[in-house]
């Protein structure tokens, strides 16, 4: 395990593969723990769903006998003319649904309101909280449109269906690079790298 090892709280392979590759620019590695147990999400924000996370990972290594750098992480995307929604919901949105499903859903219910605004932007909260105890945070927004139909077969979640500002690719389209230097999780990931910069060393994986 490298000294510079971060467990991350989550089960989804495309957020994981995200962060890997994010975090690798930063000479941070993220890793998995099989025993990651999710945690009931709540409504507040995703700070604190992000807070929820890291914290329930911590528990759960801590039963293992390890003690390490742990982070969580909570998106979403939020529609203008869905009154922000799938928002905080997003991973719930159409229930028990695929994520090819959850896009057919939010581009149908889209089409349906009418002649409503199709801005819309991610949202990322990342909460860290290092091997000593130390807990730091970092959010950031990416603003954009949802498109008519889905493009591209790159990414995950909505990517296929989301255009950032100023961009005529969805980050579906976008290559893996193009999209880590510049989507709401790379932003929030500099920001919080920068807070846990400020006051101490990289984390340590100091259990067995």
């Amino acid at each position: 395990m490298s000294p510079n090892s971060v467990y991350v709280a989550t089960k989804n392979l495309g957020k994981l593969a995200e962060l890997r590759a994010i975090f690798g620019d930063h000479a941070w590695v993220a890793v998995s723990f099989p025993g990651y147990r999710e945690v009931a999400e709540g409504t507040a924000s995703y700070a604190e769903n992000a807070a929820l996370k890291a914290r329930g990972l911590r528990a759960d290594l801590a039963s293992a006998g390890i003690c390490a750098a742990v982070i969580g992480d909570d998106s979403g995307l939020e529609v203008r003319g869905l009154d922000g929604r799938p928002g905080i919901l997003s991973a719930r949105y159409g229930g028990d649904a695929t994520w090819a499903q959850r896009r057919r859903l939010l581009l149908d219910e889209l089409h349906a309101a009418g002649p409503v605004s199709r801005a819309a932007r991610f949202v990322c909260a990342l909460h860290f909280i290092a091997a000593n105890g130390t807990e730091h945070c970092g959010q950031a927004e990416l603003d954009g449109a949802i498109t008519e139909t889905e493009r591209g077969d790159g990414g995950f979640s909505y990517d296929a269906i989301f255009r950032p500002l100023g961009e005529s690719r969805t980050f579906a389209e976008f290559s893996e690079t193009e999209k880590n230097a510049c989507s709401h999780r790379s932003i929030a990931v500099r920001r919080l790298l920068e807070a846990v910069d400020a006051v101490e060393a990289k984390p340590r994986h100091t259990g067995t």
